[in-house]
C-alpha cells in the first residue's frame, strides 16, 4: 500500500533490523503483509481511507510484494493477511498455516516491537492485538508512518491507553 514516506520507512526498518540482529537485540524478525485475493468491500473505487481502500496488495500482482527497500534476508517468516476479508492486524495472518501469536510463542518470544505502515491502521491493530495476546509491546514510531495526521494521533492515544510503549516521534512526510 502506498503511503507517503513508506519507502524511507522500509529502508530504515532494514537498517534497524540488521543492526538489531547483529547486536543481539532481536532473536527473530518477521513481517506481515496484506495478501488480498478478494477482500470484499475492503476495496472501493471511492475509498474513504478508513474502512475502504483502492485496490492494493493483490495476489499474483507486483503489488503483493514487500517493498524492495525492505531486506527479506533478515526475515524468518512473512505472515499473510486479508485474503478474503479486510485484515489490519498481523495477528490475523499466517505463515505456512501458523498464526503469528503461535509462531511467536513457539519461538519463545514474549516481547515484540512493531514497525511499518500505516501507524493509524495496521501498526495500531497489530500492536493492540499483541498486547491482547499477552506480549509486552513497543511501537518504534520513527519506523512507522501514518496515512493521516488525525487518525495517527487517535491511534497513538489508543495505543498508550492499551499499555503499548511508544518510543521516539512519528514520521511526518
Amino acid at each position: 500500500m502506498a503511503v507517503a514516506g513508506g519507502a524511507a520507512v522500509a529502508r530504515a526498518i532494514t537498517a534497524h533490523a540488521g543492526q538489531g540482529l547483529e547486536r543481539g537485540e532481536y532473536a527473530h524478525v518477521v513481517a506481515t503483509r496484506d495478501h488480498h485475493v478478494d477482500p470484499g468491500d475492503h476495496f472501493s473505487d471511492s475509498p474513504d481511507f478508513l474502512d475502504t481502500w483502492p485496490r492494493h496488495c493483490v495476489v499474483d500482482t507486483d503489488g503483493v510484494e514487500l517493498h524492495p527497500a525492505l531486506d527479506r534476508g533478515t526475515l524468518q517468516a512473512v505472515f499473510d493477511k486479508g485474503e478474503h476479508a479486510a485484515a489490519y492486524s498481523g495477528f490475523e495472518g499466517a505463515a505456512d498455516g501458523v498464526g503469528l501469536a503461535d509462531w511467536l510463542r513457539g519461538h519463545g518470544v514474549d516481547t515484540v516491537d512493531v514497525v511499518g505502515i500505516a501507524t493509524d491502521h495496521c501498526v495500531r491493530a497489530t500492536a493492540l492485538d499483541a498486547v491482547a495476546e499477552g506480549f509486552a509491546t513497543r511501537v518504534l514510531l520513527p519506523l512507522t508512518v501514518g496515512v493521516a495526521e488525525g487518525t495517527t494521533a487517535a491511534a497513538l492515544d489508543q495505543l498508550r491507553t492499551a499499555g503499548v510503549e511508544l518510543t521516539g516521534e512519528p514520521q511526518r512526510f
